[in-house]
């Protein structure tokens, strides 16, 4: 399956057998758009040099589409940050990206059990996060049967959510995750297997309405 491409959860609303919910933003009455989505990120125009990894296959493309159409000029900085730098010997911590006012943050950190986790969503911002050492387990939750737990403070918003209708994904080198302001998801959970450490790249892009 094309990345991005699973109808029912990542570009529409529809009911699927894997996980009844919504899970981000619906597209699924425009189905050219999301042709014109797949298309555009089959096609690598996005890439600005940076060849080690893709969009997972729970991005939302039609959302990726439409931002990098609207704020090129940070999408094209990071890639080309992402393409030209050496993400495993950098040091922690937090870096300007050249040619923006885009900050990445360079996160040696822990997985943890998902009890301890937040789910989370932004507003304003786009998170943007690459595992490049370790496996990292992300969550996204069924919007039907979250609610909020608290008020904005001041782009974050937490959510009380049916952790059997959550879905869940491990990171590879080879893939990086976005999550839009409909992604409601969870970082840093605990995969299955021993080693818990990672090394992860998270930015912030600003989101445009």
């Amino acid at each position: 399956m094309v990345a991005g491409a699973h109808t029912c959860c990542h570009n529409s609303a529809q009911k699927c057998g894997c996980k009844r919910g919504y899970y981000t933003q619906y597209y699924g009455d425009k189905p050219e758009l999301i042709k014109e989505a797949i298309a555009w990120t089959e096609s690598g125009i996005w890439r600005n040099g940076f060849d080690k990894a893709k969009p997972h296959s729970s991005v939302n493309l039609a959302d990726f589409y439409l931002q990098y159409q609207k704020n090129p000029q940070q999408w094209q900085a990071l890639f080309d940050y992402l393409a030209k730098t050496d993400l495993l010997s950098i040091p922690k911590g937090k870096h300007k990206i050249p040619g923006s006012d885009l900050v990445v943050s360079v996160e040696d950190s822990k997985n943890e059990p998902l009890e301890k986790r937040r789910s989370e969503s932004h507003n304003k911002h786009i998170d943007f996060q690459y595992v490049v050492k370790g496996t990292e387990r992300f969550g996204v939750i069924d919007h039907y049967s979250s609610t909020p737990n608290c008020k904005y403070r001041p782009d974050v918003i937490h959510y009380d959510y049916d952790r059997r209708k959550a879905r869940f994904f491990d990171s590879t080198p080879g893939e990086f995750f976005i999550f839009f302001p409909r992604d409601w998801h969870i970082a840093k959970v605990a995969n299955d297997g021993e080693d818990q450490t990672i090394r992860v790249i998270v930015v912030k892009v600003d989101y445009k309405d």
